[in-house]
């Protein structure tokens, strides 16, 4: 498509000489806008990415893909038999009942704050893998008998709790008395701490040994509850016709991970989509700077356009010269903002304890997020993406300007020279 001549022309009005260095300036301004937009598209477009997966993958690590809830208030009596028939079920890895209740979670020193009571037994607390594979201390070893609890590291630093310290379990459904309902306390003693990685666990859930739990709420062999995995999450759409059977009857509903994080999931996908589309009008602006950049590249060059038209270059040709100066600085800023996008992914870690330490404030708040770490996960789906966009701009953007260059008319251009 593109010739010798072509591109010893292009070439050489890409190299800036004496007296035509403010073109190739705004040239070179234009090509840093390009590669700018990019890589903050790309870093931008990673981070939610990776917020979104790193975020489903944890929940799916700590939740079940599908979930038997009881109704409020009701409990689900003789679940060993059922338990033994899901897992019977093809593609069920593991059912895990539990006993969740909502309580007041207070200390002696008169800190306190609501919480999920989760009951479960010490060997699936251990199957738990966001939780058995990330104790900061003591172990799940001593999470037996009727006054062992396991807290998270949020809980812990809130609290400033220790192993052997107490917590105190309030829960507002007591004994009813001729004075009102006494609400049921219980102190129990922190045996391990974890790090599950999401804030909502480290902050918020604890957890009892489940005959401790059944005591605590009073709901003496039942459970709330029988968390399902499965080999694939995506299979839980065929699960549902073989469990509705075992169900029938029971005061129970179900629910998958999906549902249960809807809500989430489709926030994250907005945030990212938006994000995409104001951080390309980015890259947008700058191809308008292309289009400036080569607009004044053809009046600079009308005389040579000239003198190349006389001597025999055809439209044409001038087309596709001034195709070539565009495309060179659309194509080399996309390919320099790629780079850059992709190595600020793979060291971003680095790049925050880095602005971290000169600025001694905190560029990711675990706080305010459902993580505790920034993640860096890089989707090329959509690294692709920003590159066929970066192209597309940039190269539309020399359309018009090699369009004008090919249509000068040699007579008018050398008529004033």
């Amino acid at each position: 498509m593109f010739g010798p001549f072509e591109r010893m022309v292009a070439g050489r009005y890409l190299r800036a000489r004496k007296g035509e260095r403010f073109v190739s300036i705004i040239a070179i301004f234009s090509l840093v806008g390009i590669a700018l937009g990019v890589a903050t598209l790309i870093v931008v477009t990673s981070v939610m990415s990776g917020f979104q997966t790193e975020l489903v993958s944890r929940i799916l690590g700590a939740n079940g893909h599908v979930t038997i809830e009881a109704y409020a208030g009701q409990k689900i009596e003789g679940y060993q038999p059922l338990v033994s028939r899901i897992l019977a079920l093809p593609h069920v890895i593991g059912a895990v009942p539990v006993l969740d209740g909502q309580a007041l979670l207070s200390t002696s020193a008169g800190g306190s704050r609501g919480g999920l009571v989760r009951g479960m037994t010490p060997g699936d607390l251990n199957g738990l893998h966001p939780v058995a594979d990330h104790v900061l201390a003591g172990s799940l070893d001593a999470f037996k008998g009727d006054d062992a609890i396991v807290i998270g590291v949020g809980l812990a630093n809130s609290f400033r709790l220790r192993l052997d310290d107490t917590l105190t379990v309030i829960s507002p459904q007591g004994a009813a008395t001729a004075f009102g309902t006494i609400p049921r306390v219980r102190a129990y003693k922190v045996v391990a701490i974890f790090d599950a990685g999401l804030n909502e666990y480290n902050n918020a859930i604890v957890f009892l040994p489940l005959p401790a739990a059944q005591a605590f709420f009073q709901k003496m062999d039942g459970a709330t509850g029988i968390e399902i995995r499965m080999t694939d999450p995506d299979l839980v759409d065929g699960i549902a016709p073989a469990l509705t059977p075992l169900i029938e009857g029971k005061p129970v509903w179900l629910r998958d991970w999906r549902h249960a994080n809807d809500g989430l999931i489709g926030v994250l996908q907005v945030q990212k989509d938006t994000m995409f589309i104001v951080l390309g009008l980015i890259v947008l602006v700058a191809a308008f700077n292309v289009i400036s950049s080569l607009i004044m590249l053809v009046k600079d060059k009308r005389a040579d356009i000239a003198v190349l038209r006389t001597i025999g270059a055809s439209s044409g040709a001038i087309l596709r010269i001034f195709l070539m100066c565009g495309a060179f600085v659309g194509v080399s800023g996309t390919v320099i903002g790629t780079i850059i996008g992709v190595l600020f992914c793979h060291n971003i870690h680095g790049i925050q304890h880095a602005i971290e330490s000169l600025t001694g404030g905190r560029v990711f708040d675990s706080s305010v997020f459902m993580l505790t770490a920034l993640p860096n996960t890089i989707d090329w789906g959509d690294v692709v993406r920003v590159v066929v966009l970066g192209l597309i701009l940039s190269l539309l953007a020399t359309i018009y300007p090699s369009w004008r260059a090919a249509r000068t008319d040699p007579v008018e251009a050398l008529r004033h020279e």
